[in-house]
């Protein structure tokens, strides 16, 4: 294994502010790396570590520029003069609901989560997007009781939260789009049959041996069959 001292030698080295420090790093790190070769142990805002989670929500600002941006640490390579800190968790407002119990409504909306209709139309969450969704306009279908239009565009959504630090109405996007996407897949998209079915001998125990059978074969070979799995159309 390489020493540190080799790593600078061999490697192109970049000067990033990580919580107002300065460090000198490998130029191919993502943040999040950068963070754990300068030292840091991440016990939290660390998850999939390939974009996925949202786990490591990151802000940060390039030196000259006074625009802030929002990514995720573990796919965003570190830029020369770059001052981050990272957002672990960002207190979204959580409502509690029974999806039973409603209904695909606009009025849901209005007595779930009021503050979407506080939307001053500036952009900043589409802006600040981590998956670079158009954030703003899915709020616009949540507005209008589109719920099928807002569980579209906001399908990548991985509830990272950045979106809601940057709002000045205080809305908590990824919950206002998890709600119109339950409602999609409870009340408006048709039932999947199939998959109704396969829940189904879930729970009364019929898959339990060939999921014993799957956890039990190597690493490689479940990648392999996941790879290759037939995907419906």
């Amino acid at each position: 294994m390489k020493s540190r001292k080799e790593i600078r030698k061999m490697a192109d080295m970049v000067k990033v502010y990580l919580y107002g420090k300065e460090y000198e790093v490998p130029a191919s790190l993502t943040i999040m790396e950068a963070f754990e070769y300068a030292g840091y142990q991440l016990v939290r805002g660390c998850g999939c570590r390939n974009g996925f989670c949202g786990a490591c929500a990151t802000i940060y600002r390039l030196k000259g520029q006074v625009e802030l941006h929002g990514c995720l640490a573990c796919s965003t390579q570190v830029e020369d003069g770059m001052c981050v800190a990272t957002l672990p968790f960002f207190p979204l407002e959580k409502k509690i609901y029974d999806i039973t119990e409603i209904k695909p409504t606009e009025q849901i909306m209005m007595q779930l989560y009021p503050e979407i209709y506080k939307c001053i139309g500036c952009n900043a969450c589409t802006k600040a997007c981590t998956q670079q969704l158009n954030v703003m306009q899915y709020i616009a279908h949540a507005q209008r009781g589109e719920f099928e239009k807002c569980a579209e565009l906001s399908f990548d959504c991985v509830m990272c939260g950045v979106c809601s630090s940057r709002c000045p109405a205080g809305i908590s996007h990824p919950q206002v789009a998890l709600l119109a996407r339950r409602l999609t897949g409870k009340y408006i998209r048709p039932e999947a049959e199939h998959l109704t079915k396969r829940v189904k001998e879930i729970e009364d125990g019929e898959c339990k041996a060939l999921i014993e059978a799957i956890m039990a074969k190597p690493l490689e070979e479940i990648k392999e069959m996941y790879n290759n799995r037939e995907i419906e159309k």
